[in-house]
């Protein structure tokens, strides 16, 4: 190797990384909250055939581990449908189906937290069943359900680099990189850990910042 000591084209390295892990994410969280949200959805309607099957779906991938997972999507997929896999479709994939089951049972969680009293004294009122959902149900189960929903988010963000063990560029490849190249594991792995420890409290404080906000917009003012 030509190099053997770090260089400052290595925070660029570092940087992209970032960027690669941060960015895959953002998407897998948005793919797994609207998938996530609209099995809860249906279940809260329930649907018939559906809600059973996506109650064993979600407790599928739930319950078992994320690696195995990931190599189903990478490995199996194009051995059983003939079909081409690359990493990163395979990491859209595993993590927001993965994510999606989470946030499934944390969004049931917070709908069955709602007393039925509302419910009904809202159906009492004429409310449709999509009113209820949106005018009673959601803005309650958001405000409860914040708060799981960002240790959620704190914990996907760090299952984001299993993902380097079929390819994908991301910051943990990024250290494995500089790890072989360099030969100091400690000042590598560290500013690595270092990295991922800065995104994680970004989302665990936007996160709480966001339930006190919910939690007082929600909250009886009196009469």
């Amino acid at each position: 190797m030509r190099y053997t000591s770090f260089t400052s084209y290595d925070l660029i390295l570092l940087a992209q990384g970032l960027g690669v892990s941060v960015a895959l994410f953002l998407v897998t969280t948005l793919i797994g909250f609207l998938i996530g949200t609209i099995w809860a959805v249906m279940r809260f309607y329930r649907v018939p055939l559906l809600t059973p099957l996506i109650t064993f779906l979600a407790e599928l991938l739930k319950n078992s581990p994320v690696l195995v997972q990931l190599f189903l999507v990478f490995f199996g997929l194009p051995a059983l449908l003939k079909i081409n896999v690359t990493p990163v479709e395979a990491a859209v994939i595993t993590l927001s189906g993965n994510t999606a089951a989470f946030i499934y049972v944390i969004a049931v969680a917070a709908i069955e937290s709602i007393g039925r009293d509302q419910i009904e004294s809202a159906r009492v009122f004429g409310l449709s069943r999509w009113q209820i959902l949106r005018h009673v149900v959601a803005p309650q189960a958001m405000a409860f359900a914040i708060g799981p929903l960002t240790g959620l988010l704190v914990n996907q963000l760090q299952v984001t680099s299993l993902i380097s063990v079929i390819g994908v560029v991301d910051l943990t490849k990024i250290g494995n990189i500089l790890n072989l190249r360099t030969l100091k594991p400690f000042i590598v792995w560290t500013v690595v850990g270092g990295l991922y420890y800065i995104a994680a409290k970004l989302i665990a404080l936007g996160g709480a910042r966001l339930e006190r906000r919910l939690r007082a917009h929600t909250a009886w003012k009196g009469l």
